[in-house]
């Protein structure tokens, strides 16, 4: 293997998506010092969604620890969970990002920045949820055409 590979690959270990939500936040924060659009009391319901983004991520984890399964992406996951708030959601961390990203928007007054949370959306399903929902359907092919027929990829 040259260096080069070992590099991609070592870099593909570290790009993960808490990386993609920091980088993407700090456009928004960004956007918030530049053009800065305060909108009463948008700054509690940010620190709302930043709570419940928390909330839902801290909640899938622990659900898929207990599950015996990992939440790192590219890892193949042992189990397939669709109890708790699976049952709402395929995808509840990622959603969450999206929430925490949506809630420091807010708290930064970087509305003008609010079409990042659907470029988020859209690059965290191209870079790692089709490939997961891939490998999970040939892996758990019958359950997961049920859970995916009663549950929404986001919400």
């Amino acid at each position: 293997m040259n260096l080069g590979t070992k590099l991609r690959l070592a870099l593909k270990e570290i790009e993960l998506p808490p990386m993609w939500l920091a980088l993407f936040a700090a456009v928004g924060w960004g956007v918030g010092q530049v053009v800065p659009l305060p909108i009463p009391y948008a700054h509690w319901v940010g620190y709302g969604l930043v709570a419940l983004g928390l909330v839902i991520s801290g909640l899938a984890a622990a659900q898929m620890v207990l599950a015996r399964t990992t939440f790192i992406p590219r890892r193949q996951p042992q189990r397939l969970v669709t109890s708790g708030v699976f049952a709402l959601s395929r995808n509840p961390i990622y959603l969450a990002d999206a929430l925490i990203l949506s809630g420091l928007l807010l708290i930064w007054n970087a509305i003008l920045a609010a079409p990042l949370v659907p470029a988020f959306m859209v690059w965290i399903t191209r870079r790692y949820i089709r490939g997961e929902e891939a490998w999970i359907a040939s892996a758990h092919a019958e359950e997961y055409a049920a859970y995916r027929a009663r549950t929404r990829r986001w919400l």
